[in-house]
């Protein structure tokens, strides 16, 4: 009996991130299994923080840029400097987003990954009103937002307790 040609190959199918579930929007969380409540937790840690880091390949060298994001109806959404170009590297593509509470002087660390694609956009007003004020430059050149749109496809969050703080003076 011949394979059903509609029926994709599995060999051929991408492999998701180690301890993520093919198919699904989400990956582990605390040590959970993968399901939309790793995906809720995801979206509720990034409405507490206002940057992350998009990554990228361009030219097929990987780059990596801060990004402000917010989440309004659990569609998370990125401005970043046009004056870069890296909005066109992103529009289309698959792209890592990452954002984390590092250096917010608690013992609770989370980080938060997601990877999927990006699609260039112009928000609604009431979305850009989340977004606040803009940098006023970027290198110092005058900041002129790009914003794209990200569908989380694979996400995954991590968390680390009892983290020494850094104390102030140098370390030996």
């Amino acid at each position: 009996m011949s394979p059903d040609p509609s029926s994709p190959d599995p060999s051929t199918e991408p492999t998701p991130p180690s301890g993520t579930a093919p198919g699904t929007a989400s990956g582990p969380a605390s040590g959970t299994a993968p399901g939309p409540a790793s995906g809720s937790r995801a979206i509720e840690l990034l409405r507490s923080i206002a940057y992350g880091r998009l990554s990228v390949s361009m030219r097929a060298l990987p780059f990596v840029t801060p990004a402000r994001h917010i989440v309004a109806n659990d569609r998370v959404l990125l401005r970043l400097h046009r004056g870069y170009g890296y909005h066109r590297a992103c529009d289309g593509n698959v792209v890592a987003y990452g954002a984390d509470n590092i250096g917010h002087g608690t013992e609770d660390i989370w980080s938060v990954q997601f990877t999927g694609t990006a699609r260039s956009v112009d928000p609604e007003p009431r979305e850009l009103a989340l977004f606040g004020r803009m940098p006023r430059s970027a290198d110092s050149d005058p900041f002129e937002p790009a914003y794209l749109h990200v569908e989380p496809r694979f996400i995954t969050v991590h968390d680390l307790s009892g983290v020494p703080l850094r104390h102030s003076g140098r370390t030996v």
